[in-house]
């Protein structure tokens, strides 16, 4: 049962961690480095793979850390904020909570007109603050599949449909809360495979873009 402390905690965490989320580091880049906003170049996305395709890798390594860094320090405030409030063991309500919510800021930074990127890395950086084995063993399965197919959001997607199933293993054999947090990793990575509506279309009709592929 959610007491009263819990509920006012999770407000305050919720919005620590969206704005948090809504530091969009692709946009700042791009602003700050080119004087532009990448949001008006190639895709239209704010995320690291169009940063990598406009402008190229030390822009996108700026990038992706920064939204890898976003994700983890919202997250392990929103766990020191129910540690401190209500006890150690509710930390892993706090971390979740904040995973959710850095994830919604990216995808509708309040701070960039509520369009953002597609919330890959937020959400690595949200799952490597609350369960590092698991983000290990997503990125194993990211990186197996970037390299062989070259399709950097079919990676993506696959990942974000197996992470709930990773949570809940991960939660079960540590003794977790397996309900809230598969079902909160589930929303997550259907938030994730929602943004990537347009790059599954072209995957069914076979026009993707495969990393390394010269636009026509």
């Amino acid at each position: 049962m959610w007491t009263t402390t819990m509920v006012l905690c999770g407000i305050g965490v919720l919005a620590e961690a969206y704005l948090l989320g809504s530091i969009n580091f692709g946009v700042v880049v791009s602003r700050l480095l080119y004087h532009e906003d990448v949001r008006t170049k190639g895709s239209g996305n704010a995320g690291t793979t169009n940063i990598l395709r406009t402008y190229g890798k030390k822009a996108a390594a700026l990038t992706l850390a920064g939204d890898i860094g976003k994700g983890v320090a919202a997250v392990l405030l929103g766990k020191l904020i129910f540690a401190l409030a209500i006890g150690p063991e509710a930390a892993l309500y706090g971390g979740y909570l904040a995973s959710i919510a850095a994830v919604c800021g990216h995808l509708w930074p309040i701070w960039f007109g509520f369009k953002g990127g597609k919330g890959v890395a937020v959400a690595a950086g949200a799952i490597l603050a609350t369960q590092p084995p698991v983000v290990l063993a997503l990125a194993v399965v990211f990186f197996a599949l970037a390299f062989s197919t070259r399709i950097v959001s079919l990676s993506s997607i696959v990942v974000a449909a197996l992470y709930p199933v990773f949570t809940g293993l991960w939660s079960w054999y540590r003794g977790y809360d397996v309900w809230f947090t598969t079902v909160f990793a589930a929303a997550m990575g259907l938030l994730v495979i929602w943004m990537h509506r347009a790059n599954i279309a072209r995957l069914l009709n076979g026009t993707e873009y495969k990393f390394g592929e010269k636009k026509k």
